[in-house]
């Protein structure tokens, strides 16, 4: 092939840089500083919790008694509640979330005909009975409520005080359990019993925050929750003959198991291998799980500093338990607790294998594990996470129990240590968790069940439709189809790319543990999540969050030429998506050699062309951009530059 003269290599130049330098107004709009993001003496700019910080705070102690006879759970609660905010409050609201369960509530009249994930039972919902509730220490009592769909308004005879003072409410409450309960609690029946997977099973403190102050919206489905922190004593009662596995510390085992029982959870204390506490012969064998042999026996727990607990209990229950190591010397404990049918070797039998590694990892990773156990439920529920407890799905084998355990055991870092409001952005947990699974996995039994999020053009198809929606879109609004990408997946592979591309690991990591850190049992906003990484890295990255999370165009970055002469190559680049980003070039000489050139996200700030001369004496076999396939470009067919360059005469 012909030589290019200098001079049409200067005109092409010219051409191309002429076009850089234009200013394209759209392009300048994607490159401004992302929204007012300034900080006030609640939140700062730096992304840290401000000098005038506040969040209020509820305590709970609760007896409950469940009757499987009736499907019924009965129980009184008394929650003593903290207001440290700087305002009086003439009244709290409470989410009340299994009045999701009736035929009149908001969430059943917003399910479509054919149904959905989301679809629940609905004979069920709250009745409530003798509410007392008393502002400070000696102000009389009132039981004025509003119970208005999934929310009860509880009203004072005098406010509670600003800046600490202190109210009490009680009640009594009961409900029939809901067999389908959203696919996030409810019952399955098994040969041995049936297992009572309970959540959202008692009133809860709405949050009062400064951004919102009530946060009251309804629970209908997608949204899941956003609660205050608090210490739990609660108490379960059931038949003789069922195990209860709950959040937190058991703290009567010596009254609930047996001696032999108590011995083997010594000894899993102290084992990094699984132990049986009821092996698979004992269940339904109540002369060897239980130490009554009639009546009921109550399970006692408490929790410190924690958003929510759950439970789950059976008589069919295999129960199994193991050491959890964490790096500050201390110890907790991993559990599984299943039926025969989900036993076996490729099954739950390395539930608690499972759990203890992807604790172990997130702990040593991230932030330490704060709870004293761990514990791994089968139920008939897809996947789904509470403080030190999880539910997942009782047929769950091999890839895909790793797979929901890790996840729904990561979620203890993002939304319960990390409290940010998982009712309107289902991103900053779902996609959060997403992303530290990725590396989970990728450590695990030194790759066993590897996941494929460092794969992103695989989800071409979905971010170049026109149904798909922005991250930030709510997740009671988003159409359920898009729920798993905007919530999960893209949030994901922009973490992904900040650390893999954008910043490199060391930058993010630094910043990414701040926001932890700086946020753990705190209510952080998308702002202080933004603003601590910016921060933290030192690098304004207001065109990515306006772009990637609140935007809904793409990558499309592409080599339009390269131009050789007298041993310099000029690369003609351009950025013909909406997304900018870096350009990072693999560049492959005849010899064999190859090099990396990184070319900052700037480069696009007056454009969407841009021109690099690279300076060698070696002659250019190929540039592909992006070679290790980090970012999800769109069209992969403007990637690479072909082996075959134009040869000097």
């Amino acid at each position: 092939m012909k030589i290019i003269k200098l001079t049409f290599l200067l005109m092409l130049a010219a051409t191309f840089t002429v076009s850089a330098q234009k200013v394209d107004s759209n392009k300048q709009e994607v490159f401004d500083f992302f929204g007012d993001r300034d900080g006030n003496r609640y939140r700062s700019a730096s992304g840290k919790p401000g000098p005038e910080y506040w969040q209020n705070s509820a305590d709970y102690k609760i007896n409950a008694t469940l009757n499987p006879e009736e499907d019924l759970l009965t129980g009184n609660i008394t929650i003593t509640y903290t207001n440290n905010s700087p305002e009086e409050l003439e009244f709290i609201w409470l989410q009340m979330e299994q009045n999701r369960f009736t035929e009149e509530s908001r969430g059943t009249l917003t399910t479509p005909i054919q149904g959905n994930r989301y679809t629940g039972d609905m004979d069920g919902g709250y009745k409530i009975s003798n509410l007392n509730a008393k502002s400070g220490r000696k102000g009389d009592a009132s039981d004025k409520h509003i119970i208005t769909d999934t929310r009860m308004q509880v009203f004072f005879n005098e406010p509670i005080e600003a800046k600490g003072g202190t109210a009490t409410v009680s009640m009594n409450f009961e409900y029939i359990i809901p067999t389908t309960g959203m696919d996030r609690m409810g019952q399955l029946d098994v040969e041995d019993g049936t297992i009572f997977a309970m959540a959202q099973w008692y009133p809860r403190l709405a949050v009062f925050d400064d951004v919102r102050g009530w946060n009251t919206h309804p629970y209908l489905g997608a949204g899941e929750f956003y609660l205050e922190y608090g210490d739990f004593e609660y108490n379960v009662t059931v038949p003789f003959d069922y195990i209860v596995v709950g959040s937190g510390e058991l703290l009567n085992p010596n009254e609930v198991l047996t001696s032999e029982q108590q011995n083997r959870m010594n000894k899993a204390a102290n084992s990094d291998e699984t132990v049986y506490i009821i092996t698979p012969e004992e269940v339904g064998d109540a002369a060897k799980t239980s130490p009554k042999q009639s009546g009921t026996s109550t399970w006692k727990f408490k929790m410190k500093n924690s958003r929510d607990v759950a439970f789950a209990t059976s008589k069919a229950f295999i129960w199994d338990a193991a050491r959890i190591n964490l790096p500050d010397g201390k110890t907790a404990m991993a559990q599984s607790a299943y039926p025969i049918e989900s036993d076996g070797e490729n099954a739950w039998s390395r539930s608690t294998e499972y759990t203890k590694a992807s604790i172990e990892h997130y702990a040593k990773k991230w932030f330490n594990y704060p709870y004293p156990a761990a514990v791994n439920v089968a139920a008939d529920i897809g996947g789904m996470e509470y403080p030190g407890l999880s539910f997942c799905g009782y047929q769950s084998q091999g890839k895909s129990l790793w797979g929901v355990t890790d996840h729904e055991f990561g979620h203890n870092w993002f939304p319960m240590i990390v409290g940010s409001n998982e009712r309107l952005y289902a991103w900053m947990d779902e996609g959060f968790n997403t992303f530290i699974n990725f590396y989970s996995s990728e450590v695990f039994n030194e790759g066993e069940y590897a996941d494929d999020l460092h794969q992103p053009r695989q989800y071409a198809s979905w971010l170049t439709s026109e149904s798909r929606e922005p991250i930030a879109t709510f997740p009671d609004v988003v159409d359920t189809r898009n729920l798993g990408m905007i919530a999960y997946v893209k949030p994901a592979m922009g973490l992904f790319m900040l650390r893999e591309y954008i910043l490199g690991h060391e930058r993010f990591d630094n910043a990414f543990t701040a926001y932890i850190e700086r946020w753990a049992y705190k209510h952080p906003q998308p702002d202080d999540f933004f603003n601590t990484i910016e921060n933290v890295a030192g690098e304004d990255l207001s065109w990515f969050w306006r772009t990637w999370f609140f935007g809904n165009g793409n990558i499309d970055l592409a080599i339009d030429g390269v131009y050789p002469y007298q041993g310099r190559y000029l690369v003609v680049l351009s950025n013909k998506g909406e997304v900018p980003m870096p350009v990072n070039m693999k560049v492959v000489y005849q010899d064999g050699t190859e090099e990396m050139i990184n070319l900052p996200v700037e480069i696009w700030q007056r454009g969407n062309s841009w021109n690099h001369l690279i300076t060698t004496a070696k002659e250019v076999k190929s540039i592909t951009i992006d070679p290790k396939k980090i970012i999800p470009d769109v069209n992969t067919s403007n990637d690479s530059w072909p082996s075959t360059i134009y040869d000097e005469e």
